[in-house]
């Protein structure tokens, strides 16, 4: 295999990879979700709260897409009335460098629009 051969095959195992990833990642609202719970558990309200727009309907999907992906977990705990919090697993916590990295690119990106960076 020579060398350009190589270069095609790496960048389609990267396309591939950035696909799974956006796969996940890529609702509208699974980042900010994930970013609610960077901070810690959080109850469900607590969420609805958090992320301006998102609705109660929309915020339930998206919890349930980003547990089956094991973004995050969901702990009932045995209180009257029982209380349900959301925190981020292990695996989840993995995206916290990305998320970072993310907030501090948007965070120079709009100082770059408002002109601010030259």
């Amino acid at each position: 295999m020579d060398k350009k051969d190589v270069q095609i095959r790496s960048c389609e195992k990267k396309v591939m990879a950035i696909n799974d990833a956006m796969y996940v990642l890529g609702g509208k609202w699974t980042i900010h979700i994930m970013t609610s719970l960077y901070y810690g558990k959080k109850r469900y309200s607590d969420i609805l709260e958090d992320i301006d727009g998102i609705s109660g309907k929309m915020l339930s999907r998206s919890l349930k897409e980003m547990e089956i992906n094991m973004l995050i977990s969901r702990v009932v705990k045995d209180t009257r009335p029982i209380t349900v919090q959301y925190e981020l697993t292990e695996y989840g916590k993995k995206l916290i460098p990305v998320i970072d990295k993310l907030a501090e690119w948007g965070m120079e990106h709009r100082k770059k629009l408002a002109g601010r960076d030259e």
